[in-house]
């Protein structure tokens, strides 16, 4: 259990590059900024809904009855965070980072509100941490793409 924690705490921050990484060539290459906002985002929604796939497999556990939610809330809690990451592609970027700083802050809450007896204590840190971060990209995306020239 121990290496399973490490492990996702490594990808976990590692994950956490694109969107820095993003938010820094914004910033320092302008020339390069609706590439790398194209990017960013496409980035945000791939891992938002990565992160919605999460629920998928909970909710078939019926027989154990082993997580907080219902199946079908689970479900459509999954499907939900899916739903929001497609749709956020589809609108122009300023409209993205209310979605995507939305969709993620209401996942992190997911986790450790609803779902906070099913995950170990070191993952609702992770998510917690992780969460922060992420909406720190975003709404530094937001504003800098607000406020930039």
């Amino acid at each position: 259990m121990f290496a399973v924690a490490r492990i996702a705490i490594a990808i976990g921050l590692a994950g956490l590059a694109p969107f820095v990484l993003g938010v820094i060539g914004v910033i320092a290459l302008p020339e390069y900024r609706a590439l790398l906002t194209g990017y960013f985002y496409l980035y945000s929604a791939g891992i938002l809904a990565f992160m919605a796939g999460i629920y998928w497999p909970l909710s078939m556990q019926i027989e154990q009855r082993c997580y907080p939610l219902s199946p079908l809330s689970t479900v459509l809690v999954s499907q939900a965070f899916f739903v929001a990451a497609g749709i956020g592609l589809l609108l122009p970027a300023l409209y993205q980072v209310v979605v995507y700083t939305t969709a993620y802050t209401a996942l992190c809450v997911v986790d450790l509100r609803w779902m906070k007896s099913y995950w170990p204590a070191w993952y609702r840190r992770l998510r917690l941490q992780l969460t922060v971060v992420v909406v720190s990209c975003q709404l530094l995306m937001g504003g800098w793409l607000l406020l930039a020239p």
